[in-house]
């Protein structure tokens, strides 16, 4: 069992509203496909990959949300499935 990480509420808002989208993506969301980010929002991106709840990769100039192990343990704690990748 995973510690629940230390989130402000605006970057425990983004990590739900990405959860929740995941299944949209084959559990890889588009970072700015259905949940938009903007420059307010960079920092608490940036809480998400530093508790270690998920990476962001870019390929053909898209940015995708990754779930670590952490994460989708962290999701199924709100009820949400995603997968996770392994540690």
């Amino acid at each position: 069992m995973t510690t629940s990480p230390s989130l402000t509420p605006t970057s425990l808002k983004l990590f739900l509203d990405l959860a929740k989208d995941a299944c949209n993506w084959s559990d890889q969301p588009l970072l700015n496909g259905n949940v938009q980010t903007d420059s307010a929002l960079r920092g608490n991106l940036t809480q998400l990959k530093r508790e270690g709840l998920l990476i962001t990769t870019r390929e053909e100039g898209c940015t995708w949300v990754l779930f670590t192990q952490k994460g989708s343990e962290f999701a199924a704690s709100h009820g949400i499935k995603v997968q996770g990748l392994a540690d």
